[in-house]
């Protein structure tokens, strides 16, 4: 049975480094390349970091309910398309999404299961300074960055885990530890406990 891990941050927290970790370490995930409407940056690779689509093809996919989940963030729209689950559970491999809070609570009412994972910088000051380190945004949108963000973490409590990103290496682990305990118990419930049980006949 396949799972559905989500991983929520606000930006600036390490998250993407967190999930290029995550997919290194552990090869039965496949990551879920979302489509946005925004332009790429820096080292961006169209394909793997975003499928990069026209305001106008989004907002057609939207209209024919293709998205599992959707948002607009800071003027521009992000997606994850169905096609992405459906593939995943064809393959036997879980699916990893990076998605921000309203993708989240949106992608919880479509699969109830999926485990979603809350990442939080150590503080607001290792924020601010991971997105001036970027060198990508001016100071009007790191302040908004850093507003954003005051509001994000204030629906940590609504994620199954939550993980401080002090040190990638015990991030990583810790989210390695979250996905092996979720495939457990996800196994334990659907593969192994019934073909046991049967061995014993009925049981009461």
């Amino acid at each position: 049975m396949s799972c559905v891990f989500i991983i929520s941050a606000p930006s600036g927290s390490g998250k993407s480094t967190l999930v290029r970790e995550l997919l290194r370490a552990e090869p039965k995930l496949v990551f879920s390349v979302s489509y946005t409407t925004r332009q790429p940056r820096g080292q961006e690779v169209a394909g793997e970091s975003y499928q990069y689509v026209s305001r106008e093809s989004f907002m057609e996919m939207l209209n024919r309910d293709e998205f599992l989940e959707w948002a607009e963030v800071f003027g521009n729209f992000y997606g994850t398309h169905r096609s992405v689950w459906d593939s995943a559970v064809e393959e036997g491999k879980d699916l990893l999404l990076d998605i921000d809070v309203q993708g989240e609570q949106q992608l919880k009412k479509k699969i109830p299961d999926a485990v979603s994972i809350f990442v939080l910088a150590p503080s607001r000051a290792i924020l601010e300074q991971r997105l001036r380190a970027r060198s990508e945004d001016a100071e009007a949108v790191i302040q908004r960055r850093l507003a954003a963000a005051a509001n994000e973490i204030r629906n940590y409590h609504a994620y199954d885990y939550v993980i401080v990103n002090d040190q990638v290496e015990e991030a990583v682990r810790s989210l390695r530890a979250v996905i092996g305990a979720e495939r457990v118990r996800r196994q334990r419930m659907e593969d192994r406990i019934r073909p046991i049980l049967e061995t014993f006949g009925e049981l009461e």
